[in-house]
């Protein structure tokens, strides 16, 4: 195990991960302990700067999916990322099998982040989704789901890597709940820097008189008032 392997998991067990479980089941959305120093997280933004180190560019605007860009990391993730990445996933297996489990789906993942990918690669989704993302001034993302196919491991986390509030104003991390026959719930969370928000990639168990069901949820960005805001995402499945 490498150094930062280690500095990772390290840092990913000090979350209490019952609490955040419990919040995941309440809200959708949980923040973790700090995963990553304050110079880490400028290390990280300023890979923005290096194309090289990405598969593609995805213009908000032009998709019209909002306004702003995120760029997907090649598989060759810098070594921080991929060691969060695999810190992070044996510790939210657990609750992803526990959802699958009330809302009576299959849970097709197994204890390995490395075998579950080669599941995705072998169903065709070959193509890494880890992501850096920019925002500036007037800048932000429309609700979406990051559904990329048909395996999906239905939670992932974001990393904020600017500090609200200094570096930038606006930007909240914004969701949305579906509830059946009422009015729509949203929540806004102002990002820490350094710390994770993990969060429902497409919908949560929600008690009802008839038992459990899909809470359908969406996610986004508000508008950037000021400033430049970064964020790195993990998602636990890759792309079609």
């Amino acid at each position: 195990m490498t150094r930062t392997e280690a500095q990772a998991r390290r840092r990913v067990a000090a979350t209490d991960w019952g609490a955040l479980a419990a919040e995941l089941d309440a809200q959708g959305s949980a923040s973790t302990a700090v995963l990553l120093t304050p110079a880490e997280c400028r290390e990280l933004a300023a890979l923005y700067e290096k194309p090289e180190l990405f598969r593609t560019t995805v213009d908000l605007a032009r998709h019209r999916y909002g306004s702003g860009a995120y760029r997907y990391f090649t598989h060759d993730l810098p070594a921080p990322v991929a060691a969060l990445r695999a810190a992070l996933y044996p510790r939210l297996l657990p609750v992803a099998r526990d959802w699958a489990a009330r809302l009576g789906r299959p849970a097709p993942w197994p204890d390995s982040l490395d075998a579950w990918l080669a599941r995705c690669h072998a169903a065709g989704q070959d193509r890494s989704a880890q992501i850096l993302l920019r925002y500036g001034p007037g800048d932000w993302n429309a609700l979406h789901r990051d559904v990329f196919g048909d395996l999906v491991f239905p939670l992932q986390v974001v990393v904020a890597l600017d500090e609200a509030g200094t570096d930038y104003t606006g930007g909240e991390f914004l969701m949305v709940e579906q509830r059946a026959r009422a009015q729509s719930r949203g929540t806004a969370t102002v990002l820490r820097q350094g710390h994770g928000l993990a969060f429902t990639t497409r919908d949560r168990p929600v008690r009802t008189r008839r038992g459990w069901s899909a809470g359908a949820m969406r996610h986004g960005v508000s508008t950037v008032r000021s400033g430049r805001r970064h964020t790195l995402g993990l998602v636990f499945h890759d792309a079609a």
